[in-house]
């Protein structure tokens, strides 16, 4: 039985005070807090290990490597792939990158089209609007219905043969609705796309099984899923990792090399690993894997459920909010309240130890769509609490513009 006070004794932070008040964190979209199982596989990494790997001809690199390696394979189940086909990176930012750049900027021409939608975080739109300016290629845009939501109809209507790259979000880090991936694989094969999925916000709150998705590459960081800061992933179907070019050059990713400018590059995912790697991110990261599996997917995508269930109920009784997706499909609501700045909101919740978003989320061009200048963010995880949702609408449901004013004075 889940035991969410229990889980809640794994995360150091959540015993952290604000201003004499107890830390709400209602901003795991943007990060999520690290139980203690990764800050001690981060630690144990300096204080007992503390060599780099693949390189060391003595036992202690050697293990470390073992260690290293193990963790990709770790990742590999997780998503279900092959350990061939996970690419450590820094983030989820440098994997979407490395497609655009390494398979993008080498296959695409003038006139083909990158289709995508208006709802992408900048990590995922803009490499390829690069990629548009420097090859000739053309965005184009799968129109959304009224509520922001993607169907595979409206996938269906901009299709056509000139589209050779789609560029789409799991899960949008603003509306938080599930888009349907697996059927826009299989219409974008049909017409000899590929598919390019930004998996920022799904693989932290849900099962994945990238082969059942039959997406070709799926882009992903480690500190939104409990683990640490500067680590990513980029899964790829081997022979397209195989087909496209690093983004980095240099030690550890080529067999050999001569005067003459000759490179001869390892196979993947060695090719795009240069450099000394974020090793002890990287073990953190098999850490943060071991404790979600220990929770369960399945698990985990239930309790966000129940709670984001929970938390709409309770906002739906509130007169003076603006609910931007009522019928999200996972625990991300993004919201106004009537009349005040966004940020004087966030702002004045934190005086009440509560930790919310307000901006554009990276997400510059939905928020035309939906018709204002920046929305709050309230984003869950299996830690958070129904108190803590009690607590949170209390203060939105007392708020006023006065309040916030006089909250500068």
């Amino acid at each position: 039985m889940f035991d969410v006070a229990k889980i809640r004794q794994d995360f150091p932070v959540l015993k952290r005070m604000m201003e004499d008040k107890p830390l709400i964190y209602f901003d795991n979209a943007a990060t999520t807090f690290k139980p203690q199982a990764v800050i001690d596989a981060v630690t144990n990494y300096y204080v007992n290990e503390s060599v780099n790997i693949h390189r060391g001809d003595y036992a202690l690199s050697h293990d470390v490597s073992n260690h290293f390696d193990n963790v990709r394979k770790q990742v590999a189940d997780f998503i279900g792939a092959s350990q061939k086909e996970i690419v450590f990176t820094s983030g989820a930012s440098e994997a979407l990158n490395i497609v655009a750049n390494g398979y993008g900027m080498k296959y695409l021409k003038e006139g083909d089209v990158i289709l995508t939608t208006e709802a992408e975080h900048a990590s995922n739109i803009l490499p390829w609007f690069n990629v548009a300016k420097k090859t000739g290629a053309i965005v184009e845009y799968i129109p959304m219905d009224s509520e922001g939501r993607l169907t595979i109809e409206d996938v269906q209507s901009v299709l056509h043969n000139r589209v050779k790259v789609i560029v789409i979000a799991h899960v949008s880090n603003v509306l938080g609705y599930v888009n349907p991936m697996k059927e826009i694989s299989q219409l974008a094969h049909e017409i000899g796309a590929i598919v390019v999925c930004d998996g920022a916000q799904s693989v932290a709150h849900m099962p994945i099984d990238v082969k059942n998705l039959d997406v070709d590459f799926f882009g992903f960081s480690a500190h939104k899923m409990c683990g640490p800061t500067g680590v990513g992933v980029l899964y790829g179907k081997y022979e397209l990792l195989e087909m496209s070019d690093p983004l980095l050059y240099g030690g550890g990713s080529n067999a050999r090399f001569n005067t003459c400018g000759d490179v001869l590059l390892k196979h993947s995912p060695d090719k795009y690993e240069s450099g000394t790697r974020n090793i002890e991110g990287v073990l953190g990261f098999g850490a943060a894997i071991e404790y979600l599996d220990s929770i369960g997917m399945e698990k985990i995508a239930e309790i966000e459920r129940e709670l984001h269930q929970y938390l709409m109920s309770k906002l739906k009784e509130l007169d003076n909010l603006i609910i931007y997706n009522p019928e999200a499909d996972t625990a991300i609501t993004a919201f106004n309240v009537k009349g005040i700045f966004a940020q004087d909101v966030a702002a004045y919740l934190s005086t009440f130890g509560i930790a919310c978003r307000a901006g554009n989320h990276c997400a510059k061009i939905l928020l035309e769509v939906l018709g204002t200048n920046e929305t709050l963010r309230c984003s869950l995880y299996f830690y958070n609490t129904k108190e803590e949702i009690d607590t949170f609408v209390d203060v939105l449901k007392d708020i006023t513009l006065e309040k916030t004013i006089d909250m500068y004075l």
